[in-house]
């Protein structure tokens, strides 16, 4: 069964020593187009990311969010110099003081002068904190792909009913052909006729040119190859495994059959059928760029 590009999924993870949240997101793309927003401490794996994405989702525009919240113990992550504080503290009221003016946020001043708060690199266990990364990746990567499977239904639906839609005007073609054909034939009579009783020719010649004639605007086989593909696309569908690319060039035999049809068959009412099942694959192309 196909799957679309289109995807979402997101996970979390929360306990007294971290907190994680990845969120995905995919759109339609030729190739993988992925992109990854992480911790620096985890810029390094960006390979073994980019792997696993892979695996999984194969194909489309992804974004990847990976946020990282270390939770400390009792011990705070920062250093206060508190003796470097006061210093700075005193050293601002005794300026207000000499100015005149009064002493409004020193507080806030002091704490925020140089090197007054100074931060502690927190010492974690590196390799557990990305184990857990990846299995909060890996659910992420699943629900994202579970996303793609519902809309692949979706789109199965949807291009069935566009193929239908293709069917049914195959059938209405292959009704009208033979009266295509009776139309033809009554025209040649018709504009001919006169002119033959008129003037000599030669008979066996003019056979030949008939013949010619009709093979040249015959549709028998556009129309049976035509079949083929419409029944090689919907069991292309059914298959597992990417088959985007595959019903693309599906679809490109598809609208060449039609368009031969058009063309060969010179037929008004035939034309109209051949136009409505323009429409509808036009609509089969535009969709199938969002298949797997």
């Amino acid at each position: 069964m196909i799957k679309s590009m289109t995807g979402f999924g997101v996970a979390g993870f929360e306990d007294e020593q971290m907190m994680i949240q990845v969120e995905i997101r995919s759109l339609n793309s030729k190739f993988l187009d992925l992109s990854i927003r992480s911790p620096r401490q985890f810029s390094d794996k960006e390979p073994e990311i980019r792997t696993i994405v892979q695996t999984i989702l194969d194909r489309g525009k992804v974004g990847v969010s990976i946020e990282f919240v270390p939770k400390g113990g009792q011990s705070l992550p920062v250093s206060i110099n508190q003796d470097l504080f006061k210093s700075y503290f005193e050293e601002f009221r005794h300026l207000a003081e000499l100015v005149g003016e009064k002493p409004a946020d020193l507080f806030k001043l002091a704490l925020q002068a140089p090197n007054v708060i100074n931060a502690i690199p927190v010492e974690r266990e590196e390799s557990q904190d990305w184990e857990r990364v990846k299995q909060v990746l890996a659910e992420a990567l699943k629900k994202c792909d579970g996303f793609r499977k519902d809309e692949g239904e979706s789109l199965y639906s949807k291009l069935e009913e566009n193929i239908d839609v293709i069917r049914s005007a195959f059938q209405r073609v292959k009704q009208e052909e033979p009266l295509r054909k009776e139309r033809i034939q009554q025209r040649i009579r018709n504009h001919f006729s006169q002119w033959m009783d008129e003037n000599s020719f030669d008979a066996n010649r003019f056979e030949q040119e008939l013949i010619y004639y009709f093979e040249k605007i015959d549709i028998t086989e556009e129309l049976v190859r035509l079949e083929t593909h419409l029944n090689y696309f919907m069991k292309t569908m059914q298959e597992d495994g990417g088959q985007g690319k595959k019903l693309g060039f599906i679809s490109q035999e598809i609208g060449r059959e039609i368009n031969t049809i058009g063309s060969k068959a010179n037929d008004a009412e035939i034309q109209k059928h051949v136009i409505l099942m323009k429409d509808e694959l036009e609509k089969i192309k535009e969709q199938s760029l969002n298949v797997i």
